[in-house]
């Protein structure tokens, strides 16, 4: 299966082929900080399973994760690892908002206290355990 998506005005669009290999929102402070959201609702997929049209903008938010927005609309589309392997597209740039969803909060433990979680998914603390 192909799902499409895209940024607010268009010059950024992306395919992203077969299931993700996880849905997780996270709620670390540095992805709060570069969605401008409370969290960061994701879905993760192999890099070579996605193709992107256009010009993204990249921003090197650590040592390991790029930071991918569109540089026209501002956009923010997701988290790509720098070493070529996953990448993390927001849930809300699909074409199909509701194609996927969540099944694992992560990284709770820095969560907006204001915030609820009683959807009944898995809390982690911190990232997934090995």
């Amino acid at each position: 299966m192909i799902r499409e998506g895209g940024c607010l005005c268009g010059a950024v669009r992306f395919k992203a082929e077969g299931e993700p290999l996880n849905v997780r929102i996270c709620h670390c402070r540095m992805c709060q900080k570069a969605m401008g959201s409370p969290y960061f609702a994701r879905a993760q997929f192999d890099q070579k399973m996605l193709t992107v049209e256009g010009d993204p903008g990249r921003y090197q938010s650590s040592e390991a994760i790029d930071r991918v927005f569109c540089k026209t609309c501002g956009t923010r589309l997701g988290s790509w690892r720098r070493n070529g392997t996953l990448a993390g597209v927001a849930l809300t740039t699909f074409d199909d908002r509701n194609a996927f969803a969540p099944t694992e909060h992560i990284w709770v433990s820095e969560k907006l206290a204001w915030l609820k979680l009683d959807d009944g998914l898995t809390q982690y603390q911190g990232t997934i355990p090995a």
